[in-house]
C-alpha cells in the first residue's frame, strides 16, 4: 500500500543587515538572541550576517579624528553636548540589554576589512561568534575596527584559523560578498540598520524589541509553504552512506 503524501518544513533563513560600528546593531543582536531564545523553532533557524557600511568612505581608523561624541554632534548638527546626552541615553538603554557601552573608547573607522572576515567567518562556521567579539570589542574594549592585527587577534580567539585569516585580510577575499549583500540592501530599500529578513519574505526595521522579533518569527514560520512528498513506489536510492544495489 503506498503511504499518503506529507508535508516537510525545512528550516528558516533570518538574515540581518548590520555593521560592526553601529550600537543600535549590537542592541538589536540582544533582542533578536532574546526572541530566538523563545521561539520554538530555534534550532532550525539559519542566522546570516550580512555586511552593510554606515559610512563606506571612513578613513582607517588610525585617522579618525576627535572623540566619539564630537564625531556624532558633526554628524547631526547638535553639537558635543547634545550628542553625549545621545550617547548617554544610548548606553543606558544599552545596559537593559547587558551590555556595557565604552562610547569614550569607541574609536570607529573603515569596516569594510571586518566585513570580508564575517564572510569568511561563514563559511566557517564562525560567524555569529566573530560578530558577537566584534562588537564587544568595538563598543566595550575600543577595537580599532580597520586594523589588521586586531581583527587577527579577534578572529582567531573565536576559533579561526590564523594563516588563512591574514590571507584573507591580506589579499581582498570576500570583497565581491560584501558589495553583493550593499547591493542586495540597496535593491530590498535598506538605509538604515540593524534590518532582519526573515525567511525572505518580512522585513523588520530597526532594533525592535524582543517581542516583536518573535511575533516575526511565529507568523514567518506558521505561514511557510511546506514541501510535499509525492509517492513514487519502491524506486532505488541512496541514504546517508548506503545504497540499494
Amino acid at each position: 500500500m503506498t503511504a499518503p503524501a506529507r508535508p516537510v518544513v525545512h528550516g528558516m533563513k533570518v538574515e540581518i543587515w548590520s555593521d560592526v560600528v553601529c550600537p543600535w546593531c549590537y542592541i538589536g543582536k540582544r533582542r533578536f538572541e532574546a526572541a530566538l531564545a523563545r521561539f520554538a523553532h530555534a534550532a532550525e533557524v539559519e542566522l546570516v550576517w550580512r555586511s552593510f557600511e554606515l559610512d563606506p568612505g571612513a578613513p582607517p581608523s588610525s585617522e579618525v579624528q576627535g572623540t566619539y561624541a564630537e564625531r556624532l554632534g558633526r554628524k547631526y548638527g547638535v553639537g558635543t553636548a547634545q550628542a553625549q546626552r545621545m550617547l548617554d541615553q544610548m548606553t543606558m538603554t544599552a545596559a537593559t540589554e547587558g551590555l556595557d557601552f565604552r562610547f569614550d573608547l569607541a574609536t570607529g573607522g573603515s569596516t569594510f576589512d571586518a566585513h570580508r572576515l564575517l564572510h569568511h567567518a561563514l563559511a566557517r562556521g564562525r560567524q555569529d561568534a566573530l560578530k558577537e567579539r566584534l562588537d564587544r570589542a568595538t563598543f566595550t574594549e575600543g577595537l580599532a575596527v580597520s586594523d589588521h592585527e586586531a581583527l587577527t587577534a579577534l578572529a582567531v580567539e573565536v576559533g579561526l584559523d590564523e594563516a588563512e585569516v591574514r590571507a584573507v585580510l591580506a589579499d581582498g577575499t570576500h570583497a565581491e560578498a560584501v558589495r553583493a549583500d550593499e547591493a542586495q540592501a540597496a535593491a530590498y530599500g535598506i538605509s538604515g540598520v540593524p534590518f532582519f529578513v526573515v525567511d525572505g519574505k518580512y522585513g523588520v526595521n530597526g532594533a525592535q524589541p524582543a517581542e516583536q522579533l518573535l511575533q516575526v518569527l511565529e507568523t514567518a514560520w506558521g505561514e511557510r509553504a511546506p514541501l510535499t512528498l509525492v509517492p513514487a513506489g519502491d524506486a532505488p536510492g541512496c541514504e546517508g552512506d548506503a545504497c540499494a544495489v
